[in-house]
C-alpha cells in the first residue's frame, strides 16, 4: 500500500510528514532501549527480510494482489521503536531508488505503514500474549491476529488522510468500504507471513523474539511432546558472546532475503495491489503524478538496459536487500553506540560525583583532625601555664 505522489495534497502530506519525522525522532531515542551489541545487526536483517518479503505479490481476489507491510513482524521480533525504524529505512529505500512510493508522500507511507501497523499491532500483541498461555503456539496465534488487525487499520488511516486531504472528490464511504474490504484480504496474507516467521525464530531462538521478553511466566516450547522452559530473554550479553551466538542465524537470515528478493520475486503476481486497484476502480488516481525517481535504474524493481526480465528483477532485488541490510544496520549501530556512550557518561559523571564527596570527606576528617590537634595543644598549653602560676 505504497501511496504515490499525488493522491493527497500537500498540506496533509506535509501534516502526515511532521508526524512522521515526530515518530522517527521518538522512535530513535526509544530504540537505544531495544537494541543491543546482539540486535542491532539482527534489526538490520528484519529491514532486509521485510524489503525481500515486500516484492512477493500475492493475489487476493480478482485482478488484485497484496504484498506484507511489515510493522506487526518488526515490531514483534525486535520492539516497536525499533519496528518503526526497519520499516522506515525500508520505505526510504524504496522510494528513493525503485521508485515505489511518492516522495512527497514518503510521510504519510511512514505514518500508515510504519506507524499505525507497528502501534496496532504490537499493542495487540502484547495484550494477547498477557492473556493466553505463554507458549509458542499462543505467541504465534497472538503474532496471526496482531498482523492481521493491523493492515486495515492501515487502510482506515489512509482513508483518513483522504477524507482531510485527497485531491480527488470521491465519497469517502465508498473509499473506506473498498479500502478496509480489500486489506483485510490482504491481512490474511499477512499474518500467515507473520505467524510463520515468528514461529520460526521461536522454534530455534525464542531468546531473539523481542516481543515475548518481559512475560511473568517463561515462555514454553514443545520439545518430543514434553513442554520445557524456552531460553530466558537477556538484554545485555557479552559482545564477544553475541557475536558467536547470532552468526549463524543472520547468515540463514541473509541469505534467505536474498533468495526471496532475488530468485522468488519473479513469481510474484503482477496484478495491482489493494490501493492501487481502489484507486483505479473510485478514480483516487486521476491526480497521480509522476514519481520523481522514474528515471533511476532501478526503477520499478528492474536493472536499466538488462532486457531479461529474471535476470533484471532478481538482481535489483539483491541490490535492494544489500543496501537496505548495509544502510540499516549501519542507523542501528549508530543508535547502539550512542546509547553506549550516554552510559559510559553517566558512569564518568557518577564517578565524578563520588569522587567529589569523597573528597570532601576526606577534607572535613582533616579539619576535624586539624581542630582536634588544635585543642590539644590549647589544653596542654593552659596546664602548663596552671603549673608555672602554682610554683610562683
Amino acid at each position: 500500500m505504497h501511496v504515490p505522489d499525488g493522491f493527497i495534497d500537500a498540506p496533509v502530506s506535509v501534516a502526515a510528514g511532521v508526524v512522521a519525522a515526530g515518530a522517527v525522532a521518538v522512535s530513535l531515542r526509544g530504540a537505544r532501549r531495544e537494541l543491543d551489541e546482539r540486535t542491532a545487526p539482527l534489526a538490520g536483517l528484519v529491514a532486509a527480510f521485510i524489503f525481500a518479503v515486500q516484492m512477493l505479490n500475492f493475489p487476493v481476489a480478482a485482478g488484485t494482489s497484496g504484498h506484507l507491510m511489515g510493522g506487526a513482524l518488526a515490531a514483534i521480533l525486535v520492539g516497536p521503536y525499533t519496528g518503526v525504524l526497519c520499516v522506515a529505512v525500508v520505505l526510504l529505500m524504496q522510494g528513493i531508488f525503485f521508485a515505489d512510493g511518492g516522495l512527497t508522500a514518503l510521510g504519510v507511507n511512514v505514518t500508515v505503514m510504519g506507524v499505525i501497523t507497528v502501534l496496532v499491532a504490537y499493542g495487540l500483541f502484547r495484550l494477547l500474549t498477557g492473556v493466553l498461555p505463554s507458549t509458542r503456539r499462543s505467541a504465534t496465534v497472538s503474532a496471526f491476529v496482531a498482523a492481521l488487525v493491523s493492515v486495515p487499520a492501515a487502510s482506515a488511516a489512509f482513508t483518513l488522510l483522504y477524507w482531510i486531504g485527497g485531491t480527488t472528490d470521491i465519497p469517502i464511504g465508498k473509499v473506506f468500504t473498498a479500502m478496509v474490504g480489500v486489506h483485510t484480504l490482504i491481512g490474511i496474507g499477512e499474518a500467515v507471513i507473520t505467524a510463520l516467521t515468528v514461529g520460526a525464530v521461536l522454534a530455534v531462538r525464542p531468546d531473539l523474539v523481542h516481543g515475548v521478553s518481559g512475560i511473568a511466566a517463561p515462555l514454553k516450547l514443545r520439545i518430543d511432546g514434553e513442554l520445557v522452559d524456552a531460553p530466558a530473554v537477556t538484554r545485555d550479553p557479552e559482545p564477544a558472546a553475541a557475536a558467536r551466538s547470532t552468526r549463524g542465524f543472520w547468515i540463514t537470515g541473509l541469505v534467505s532475503a536474498f533468495l526471496l528478493a532475488g530468485v522468488v520475486s519473479f513469481y510474484a503476481s503482477a496484478d495491482p495491489d489493494g490501493l492501487e486497484k481502489v484507486a483505479a476502480d473510485q478514480g483516487i488516481d486521476e491526480k497521480a503524478e509522476e514519481h520523481g525517481a522514474a528515471d533511476s535504474p532501478l526503477a520499478d524493481y528492474g536493472v536499466g538496459d538488462i532486457a531479461n526480465a529474471r535476470l533484471s528483477g532478481g538482481l535489483a532485488g539483491v541490490i535492494g536487500v544489500s543496501a537496505t541490510v548495509v544502510v540499516g544496520t549501519g542507523v542501528f549501530w549508530v543508535v547502539r553506540r550512542r546509547h553506549e556512550d550516554e552510559d559510559d557518561r553517566g558512569t564518568i559523571s557518577r564517578d565524578s560525583d563520588s569522587s567529589g564527596e569523597s573528597d570532601k570527606c576526606g577534607g572535613s576528617s582533616s579539619e576535624s583532625d586539624s581542630s582536634s590537634n588544635g585543642s590539644d595543644r590549647d589544653h596542654h598549653t593552659n596546664t602548663d601555664h596552671d603549673r608555672d602560676h602554682g610554683h610562683v
